[in-house]
């Protein structure tokens, strides 16, 4: 292990449970160490990102975890509502999903078409505990519980992204704009919506939670540990006592290697493609993580990001992925695709319009 991994991988200090050496009555392989075998769900109701509210305080009081979790139950109620039926068409420019309101009409590159309802939501009803304490945040450092400054080169890509997201108008605004359309090919969009990984680094690395779909499936033998990641059925293999491979080899999910440190798992990954699952990251990408056994079916799950040009430091956090016994089933995103041929052809219909009131 170089002096950078060790350097990285001590960045984050942990507490409690977590940071023990050797913890008893957990299941462990032939050979002694534990088994991480097992399946998990990991949604939950702490955000990635700390409320601002809370400043520097990384805990919640049972109190306001209690109101958190009401909160969410009755707003869940009324998504679920039966609103009777449409009997008008819907506004102009189409009504945004139901229980999303306005500001995602006004943030949504994809328009207001309506999309998903609180049916395809999942994203947990319980607050995340670490050590016995709720949480206000999955990030812990910086202290604020908030990802650091982006660097001036991302700042920049940041406004340039969203100069190419706008309510959507029906019309064919983006040839106004200098450069690249939103819907030019199908390489002009997201990862995710070509069905290539799934969404906010569900697949990570750093694993993190999402609006739905959170489970993951832990496979491990003597060499390898493989994640199964519900969303996309992407697959992280880890091998054990490994080297990275060639710099010159970039993987989607990078390129995952792992030893053990007493009774916790450490994975260190590099090589990443230009299109890391964690939103702006870049093929500089470096993440450590940590496994540890809690009990039999829990894992407390630990890491760190360093990306120097994105992010201005270091950042980290910690959760805990809970057992579960539900069965990781096929998820098959875009059968066949039709909507990609939807969005292209969408896009080509209102140019040729664009083109004929320009008398072109």
């Amino acid at each position: 292990m170089n002096h950078r991994v060790m350097k990285l991988a001590g960045f984050l200090v942990l507490g409690g449970a977590a940071a023990a050496t050797a913890i008893a009555d957990i299941p462990r392989m032939a050979s002694g160490v534990p088994d991480l075998s097992g399946t998990y769900n990991v949604a939950t109701l702490t955000p990635l990102q700390r409320p601002e509210e809370f400043g520097e305080n990384l805990y919640l009081s049972p109190e306001e975890a209690d109101q958190i979790v009401e909160t969410n139950r009755l707003q869940a109620e009324a998504r679920d509502r039966n609103r009777g039926p449409a009997n008008e068409a819907p506004p102009v420019g189409g009504a945004p999903p139901v229980g999303l309101g306005d500001e995602f009409r006004e943030s949504s590159g994809a328009g207001s078409v309506g999309g998903y309802n609180h049916a395809y939501v999942d994203r947990g009803d319980d607050v995340m505990m670490v050590d016995g304490k709720f949480r206000t945040s999955i990030i812990t450092e910086p202290a604020n519980g908030r990802m650091p400054e982006f660097t001036a080169a991302t700042m920049q890509r940041v406004m340039a992204r969203r100069g190419l997201r706008r309510p959507n108008t029906g019309t064919a605004w983006w040839l106004e704009v200098d450069g690249p359309g939103p819907y030019d090919d199908p390489e002009s969009l997201g990862d995710s919506e070509r069905c290539l990984t799934g969404f906010g680094s569900t697949g990570g690395p750093p694993v993190l939670p999402v609006l739905y779909n959170n489970l993951k499936r832990v496979v491990q033998t003597d060499d390898h540990v493989m994640i199964l990641i519900e969303m996309v059925h992407d697959a992280r293999i880890i091998r054990l006592n490994s080297e990275h491979t060639a710099p010159e080899i970039r993987k989607w999910l990078g390129d995952s290697i792992g030893w053990w440190e007493g009774d916790t798992l450490v994975v260190d990954t590099t090589n990443f493609n230009d299109s890391p699952g964690l939103f702006l990251a870049s093929r500089d990408l470096h993440v450590v993580e940590r496994f540890t056994r809690l009990n039999g079916q829990d894992i407390h799950y630990a890491f760190t990001v360093e990306d120097p040009t994105v992010w201005t430091q270091p950042w980290g956090g910690e959760y805990v992925w809970p057992g579960s016994g539900d069965r990781v089933y096929e998820y098959a995103c875009h059968e066949a695709n039709y909507s990609m041929e939807g969005i292209l052809k969408g896009a080509r219909l209102l140019e040729i319009e664009a083109d004929s009131a320009r008398g072109d």
